[in-house]
């Protein structure tokens, strides 16, 4: 282990207190509140998708606030321009009529960035966010200027709407660190909604941690040790999401044309990290790897035509394999 202090039990009070505090916002959507700190604690970035209205942009703006960070939401639009949101050189007036171009920031300068209906932009504008989000700078000008540390992407998309939109391509779906679906409320969670929205009374989000507090909590995701066979345990779980492994399941073979590549195991061991260090442990578990499986790899796995026309998802396919992993286990 590096110089660090480790400090699980210490860390797992910060997280439950983060996660309690948001709770009183959010109605519902505990899985999904799980899974975003999940993403958060390990430094990557999330895309969000569920139909409009389920509290996603209040969702990332209660964390932002919890967390202390600075916060900037982008409405992607098919004419939003790439200098739009990475900023852009402007014309600057001196003394004595002195001229300079100054470099006036966009946007994508903030901590958490709201990238709402992320499909909706042009794959140009798309390629620039792709930029921010794996090398956390932005390029203008041939001038490279660093983004905050931290800094993340949390990216909205509707599931419903096909007309104006850019799929966002398989690279690029591919930097996110997890898929997290955001599901409809039940009758219970629908009444708390509106009584919390129709009051009088509204909660004040407080700073539950700070940016460095944050940092520290990362690196010490970091120092979670993964023994060999839980490490084996996941590459076998890779495996079996391709077609030609001989172990795969069935619904593999038959429905899947491309599994998920490296960055799949990156992201369920670094996942699987942070949901041990929740709980208060510092070694993953095959629970931790399994729990993070479907957010991690539901889009990293490409159906083929067959599995298109009857409509199977990646979320059945990983959970066939989930099963097979057990059996042979």
């Amino acid at each position: 282990m590096s110089d660090i202090a480790v400090r699980p039990q210490e860390w797992m009070e910060s997280i439950s207190g983060l996660r309690e505090h948001i709770g009183k916002v959010i109605v519902g959507q505990q899985e999904v509140v799980e899974q975003m700190l999940w993403c958060i604690f390990a430094g990557g970035h999330a895309l969000l998708e569920g139909i409009p209205g389920l509290g996603k942009t209040m969702l990332v703006r209660t964390v932002s606030d919890a967390l202390d960070l600075s916060f900037s939401r982008i409405q992607f639009t098919p004419d939003l321009m790439p200098s739009d949101i990475t900023g852009t050189n402007i014309l600057s007036f001196g003394q004595h009529g002195s001229t300079g171009m100054t470099f006036q920031k966009g946007p994508l300068f903030s901590s958490i960035v709201l990238a709402d209906e992320i499909n909706r932009a042009t794959p140009k504008t798309q390629s620039a966010l792709l930029e921010a989000m794996q090398e956390k700078t932005v390029t203008v000008g041939g001038e490279t200027h660093r983004l905050p540390n931290p800094f993340f992407v949390l990216a909205t998309q509707n599931p419903l709407e096909n007309e104006g939109t850019y799929p966002l391509p398989e690279a690029q779906l591919d930097r996110f660190l997890l898929k997290i679906e955001v599901s409809y409320p039940s009758a219970d969670e629908l009444k708390e909604i509106v009584k919390r929205t129709t009051s009088s009374h509204t909660f004040q989000v407080e700073r539950q941690m700070t940016g460095d507090d944050l940092l520290e909590i990362q690196r010490g995701a970091k120092e979670v040790l993964v023994a060999d066979e839980i490490l084996d345990y996941a590459v076998r779980l890779l495996m079996m999401t391709h077609p030609e492994e001989a172990s795969a399941p069935e619904a593999v073979k038959k429905y899947v044309q491309f599994g998920s590549g490296p960055r799949g195991i990156q992201s369920i061991i670094s996942v699987g990290k942070v949901r041990a260090l929740c709980s208060g442990r510092m070694h993953v578990s095959t629970g931790d790897i399994r729990a993070v499986a479907l957010p991690a790899l539901r889009h990293r796995l490409f159906l083929n035509f067959e599995g298109q026309a009857i409509g199977m998802t990646t979320d059945q396919v990983i959970q066939e394999v989930l099963q097979a992993l057990e059996a042979s286990a």
